[in-house]
């Protein structure tokens, strides 16, 4: 029995995860901070291999409770899926530091803190993490400074604890999407902290939530170090590096929106 741990899971990526996993006989330990929308999901599978605990994933006693409950209820942890993110869209001048500090706390330090929480489990197991960056840690995006810090930060992060846990037989992933059809950009944060007042700009494919479950676990059966799913971007990332003035001319065009 495969026991997964998805963060981030009522919605978006980590529910299309979530049914995956479930649907190939895997065991799901479920967290999401939308408590009502959670219970849903865990209905809508009405299933014995199946528990959540609602909770603020930036908080270091959630995930001592999920690390507990893996091991009370199912005795083992095989994957851990680093799914919950926020954003926000909002130029960085006008942008009120607690926005870029929540964005820091989710994407950056709950990932990293939670996997150190479970790092006993996986060793246990010899298992995954996976992680979901963005190809936004690798360029700059106008209007997403807190966010491009965090993702950056997430990926020197991990990049690092993929060799050190590498010794414990843990393998670890790192997904670098562009652009998805999940609500973490439908829920992005303005300046204020109130919900963004304008529509995202986006560049290349946007991406379903389903069609990328299905390349991130894939990629896990093939014990993939990184993914990068969308090719043009991984070929702006060069472009960043190889020609950053172009890349900022082409930029500012795109997300001339951003600033506002």
């Amino acid at each position: 029995m495969r026991v997964v741990m998805i963060t981030g899971a009522a919605s978006g990526l980590g529910w299309e995860l979530a049914k995956a996993c479930h649907a190939r006989g895997d065991s799901l330990l479920l967290t999401d901070i939308d408590a009502a929308g959670l219970a849903a999901r865990v209905a809508e599978l009405n299933s014995e291999r199946v528990e959540a605990l609602s909770g603020d994933i930036t908080d270091p006693a959630l995930h001592q409770q999920l690390v507990d409950a893996c091991r009370t209820v199912f005795g083992r942890l095989d994957l851990l899926i680093n799914n919950a993110g926020i954003t926000h869209r909002s130029p960085t001048v006008r942008t009120d530091p607690a926005v870029l500090r929540k964005v820091m706390a989710v994407d950056y330090h709950a990932p990293l803190e939670l996997t150190l929480s479970a790092l006993p489990l996986l060793r246990e197991s010899r298992g995954q993490v996976a992680a979901i960056g963005s190809m936004a840690g690798w360029m700059p995006v106008l209007g997403r400074a807190g966010y491009c810090a965090a993702k950056s930060a997430l990926s020197q992060a991990f990049e690092v604890l993929r060799a050190e846990i590498a010794r414990d037989g843990i393998h670890l992933l790192m997904v670098y999407p562009s652009f998805l059809d999940t609500p973490i950009d439908r829920n992005a944060l303005g300046a204020d902290g109130k919900p963004a007042g304008h529509a995202r700009s986006t560049i290349g494919k946007v991406r379903s939530a389903a069609d990328m479950a299905t390349q991130l676990l894939n990629a896990l059966a093939r014990r993939q170090q990184r993914l990068f799913p969308d090719r043009g971007s991984w070929l702006a990332s060069l472009l960043w590096r190889i020609a950053p003035a172009v890349y900022y001319r082409q930029m500012s065009r795109r997300f001339a929106g951003e600033l506002g």
